[in-house]
């Protein structure tokens, strides 16, 4: 198995979503085939912290794709892995302070991830498992042109 491997990650037969919320607030239930899960904004945001807040599930959608592939990548290899840590954070940026970003004026999101791998690997392992983080679909998506359909049903 080669690096396209990491495209095969999540692919398969991916859940409905359903979101539902009351109006009147920020609290929203979430439906993932069988999961249920909750959505929130901080007391701070005029939510109740009932759940994480909608960038917060983003992020933790990139962690698990990261952290599953990269995990797949060393299983096929055979390699000492032991554990991913993957921790990650949003926020928004002036789009000058950014070199490597097409865009020049404005704000622009950035996500920092820092991966943390446990286990006997080399230095050319470690290398390799960094690269792979970003062939996860998570992060391949969101670095992609999204094209959204909205309608009302």
């Amino acid at each position: 198995m080669g690096e396209e491997d990491a495209t095969l990650i999540g692919a398969a037969g991916a859940a409905d979503v359903v979101v539902r919320g009351d109006a009147s607030g920020f609290a929203q239930q979430v439906q993932v085939g069988s999961h249920q899960l909750s959505g929130d904004e901080p007391v701070a945001f005029g939510g109740t912290d009932t759940g994480p807040s909608p960038y917060d599930l983003l992020l933790a959608s990139l962690g698990t794709c990261t952290s599953m592939t990269i995990s797949h990548y060393a299983r096929q290899r055979k390699w000492p892995l032991k554990s991913v840590t993957i921790s990650l954070r949003h926020s928004k940026i002036h789009a000058s302070d950014c070199a490597e970003c097409e865009t020049k004026i404005g704000k622009i999101d950035r996500i920092e991830r820092d991966i943390h791998l446990d286990g006997e690997l080399t230095a050319e392992q470690q290398s390799k498992l960094l690269e792979i983080a970003d062939k996860c679909p998570v992060h391949r998506t969101l670095t992609s042109e999204i094209n959204i359909k909205t309608r009302a049903v």
